[in-house]
């Protein structure tokens, strides 16, 4: 079973500046593409930041005012000196949150979740640029269609936990919903499998209807035994 990671989605033709990209080659890239943020990358193709619409919004927000007051707080007087800014570098968000072209879907769409985040520029070891990444790219793995689904819960899940009840287990995919009917010897079965199939890239839900001969939920230590703790 395929584990579907970053770089199965992520766009690799990737728009980028350098940091003495001027304020209004920046808009002008960002309007003209629709983007919400673009990477800003050194000579040797590393990430060194990020400029988003609301690092460009701050010369508008902050339009006439002063330099930054004292009794500004930290982040407020940050804000009002990229109001200033006339390149990338000075408008630029540090660090800027990247990913690994390793890293799984899953995990993210939660950098993205807690960072807070539309895009993710996508690094190889040596932080270079190698792809970037969107929500919607992310979205991608639900386009999937569903006999690829089907392969991958056979392969991945049924061979893995249920090799011996194949004959009596039947699936099915429908717009990404799994549905198991059948008969299983053990009530642990069906939690196993119903755990790992969510984890088939482009599976929407997990519908069980598996019987079972033995009802083994109380049994201290099911889940660490089969590893999915």
């Amino acid at each position: 079973m395929k584990a579907w990671t970053v770089n199965d989605v992520m766009t690799t033709a990737v728009v980028t500046v350098t940091p003495d990209t001027p304020y209004r080659d920046v808009v002008d890239l960002l309007v003209r593409n629709r983007f919400s943020a673009v990477p800003v990358v050194d000579g040797f193709q590393r990430v060194t930041g990020v400029v988003s619409e609301a690092d460009l919004l701050r010369k508008i927000e902050y339009a006439g005012a002063e330099v930054p007051r004292l009794f500004d707080g930290r982040r407020r007087r940050g804000e009002r000196v990229k109001a200033s800014a006339r390149t990338a570098a000075d408008l630029m968000s540090t660090p800027p949150v990247t990913v690994p072209a390793s890293t799984s879907i899953a995990a993210a769409a939660r950098v993205m979740d807690g960072e807070g985040v539309k895009r993710l520029p996508v690094v190889d070891d040596l932080g270079r640029l190698v792809g970037i990444v969107s929500r919607g790219d992310l979205l991608k793995v639900h386009l999937r269609p569903d006999d690829e689904i089907l392969a991958d819960v056979r392969a991945g899940v049924v061979r893995a936990v249920m090799a011996d009840e194949i004959e009596s287990v039947h699936i099915t995919v429908d717009d990404g919903v799994v549905t198991f009917t059948g008969r299983v010897g053990r009530w642990s079965t069906t939690e196993i499998a119903g755990r790992l199939t969510r984890q088939v890239a482009g599976v929407v839900d997990v519908v069980d209807q598996l019987e079972f001969d033995y009802d083994d939920s109380n049994i201290l230590g099911t889940g660490i035994a089969y590893g999915i703790a």
